[in-house]
């Protein structure tokens, strides 16, 4: 049990250290949980979609929900304690030199590398997901491909909020998979 605590502590300051906080932080939770044994790919699926429903930041909602799944409630604490570390340290050092990081252009130059690399990692995500969530019993699943295409028009087109969304598509699980 220590070990386990011990490498969701680890994992998560991994996690909060490299990532830049919100989608970012998924490909990064996705690979920890999935190489450590606590989840399969399915079951990170479902976090995220937990994590999304539910108040609060994703980060900490997935941490909380994979340390629940891989030791209990000590482990959702220590996976929160670990998710939060660098965003304390980083944000204490920030505040103190805050001065001399608003103004570089050096920061700028760094945050304009950074960003596409965040993009790539979300299309990663993307596609391990879409074999997730579209492909069930080795097939494609044409109800989860409409709720899918339902989304994104709900989204984009008519401007609903996630939530409604959410909710929305969740009434169409249940109505399409019984």
């Amino acid at each position: 049990m220590i070990l386990t605590l011990l490498n969701l502590f680890w994992s998560f300051v991994k996690i909060g250290f490299t990532s830049f906080g919100g989608l970012s932080m998924i490909p990064l939770i996705s690979n920890e949980v999935v190489s450590h044994g606590w989840m399969n790919l399915s079951e990170v699926s479902d976090i995220v979609a937990i994590a999304e429903m539910t108040p609060g930041p994703l980060g900490l909602n997935c941490a909380t929900f994979a340390g629940i799944h891989a030791a209990d409630i000590p482990g959702a604490v220590t996976a929160n304690l670990g998710v939060l570390m660098p965003t304390f340290t980083v944000t204490a050092l920030v505040a103190v030199f805050f001065r001399k990081f608003q103004k570089s252009h050096r920061m700028e130059q760094l945050l304009t590398g950074v960003r596409p690399v965040c993009i790539g990692l979300l299309a990663g995500v993307i596609a391990s997901f879409c074999q997730t969530n579209y492909v069930i019993n080795s097939a494609v699943s044409l109800p989860a491909i409409a709720i899918g295409a339902v989304d994104l028009a709900l989204l984009f087109k008519w401007k609903l909020s996630v939530p409604k969304v959410i909710l929305l598509s969740a009434a169409m699980g249940l109505v399409l998979f019984h």
